[in-house]
């Protein structure tokens, strides 16, 4: 875990591809529970420390994760979120080149639990949730391309699902069309950056995650 900013309100630190960053059935320690006994140490808390998960990343995915340090900072980030006054920008890698250059994603998304995998529509139909982002190609290696994408709504594997859907799924995504898995289990989708205004101060916070340094990634650090 590496802590890109912290104050007494709210703490965002960088996330690598297969942590959970909330406890679920595996058992496995959950990032919240490494960012509290960071605090605890750190700041030589007695009891128990408050944090507060205001969004999640799914486990194959890398890159920068806020958390609240107070419950007024939960519930005001909570809010923020809710209202989409939250940047998020991510970066993701792929094989095929989209159809255009750059354009805008939007689809209806029907989520199947028992596969844990979201169906994306190009029409609405029951049960779907609208899906919008933001996309454009800003790199390129000789097997890879770099596409960078903005969120307008946030649902289950949002990205992943969108990008296989217009054939471009991202780099070792066997859930969602890629050819073969990442050597690590990850897959090469990245939370790049966060921008919201602070809760509490309310100066505006803009925090980049650093690149992983494995495989395709290093092009582009």
């Amino acid at each position: 875990m590496q802590v890109l900013y912290e104050d007494n309100h709210v703490i965002i630190v960088s996330k690598s591809a297969g942590e959970i960053v909330q406890g679920d059935k595996t058992g496995d320690t959950p990032l919240s529970e490494t960012v509290k006994a960071y605090i605890k140490e750190k700041y030589q808390k007695p009891g128990a420390v408050f944090l507060g998960v205001v969004h999640r990343l799914d486990r194959p995915v890398s890159g920068v994760v806020l958390f609240a340090r107070t419950s007024k900072a939960l519930t005001r980030l909570n809010e923020l979120f809710r209202t989409g006054d939250v940047k998020k920008t991510y970066w993701a890698l792929v094989q095929n080149l989209p159809p255009n250059p750059e354009g805008t994603l939007t689809h209806y998304l029907v989520r199947n639990e028992q596969k844990n995998k979201s169906f994306a529509y190009a029409t609405e139909r029951p049960g779907a949730k609208k899906a919008v982002l933001d996309y454009r190609v800003i790199g390129h290696t000789d097997r890879f391309h770099l596409i960078e994408v903005h969120l307008h709504t946030g649902r289950h594997h949002q990205i992943r699902c969108q990008l296989a859907a217009i054939g471009c799924p991202i780099r070792g995504d066997l859930k969602y069309g890629a050819p073969r898995s990442n050597p690590d289990g990850s897959i090469s989708l990245h939370a790049r950056s966060i921008a919201f205004v602070h809760p509490v101060s309310h100066q505006d916070i803009n925090i980049v995650a650093p690149l992983p340094t494995e495989g395709p990634w290093l092009a582009f650090r």
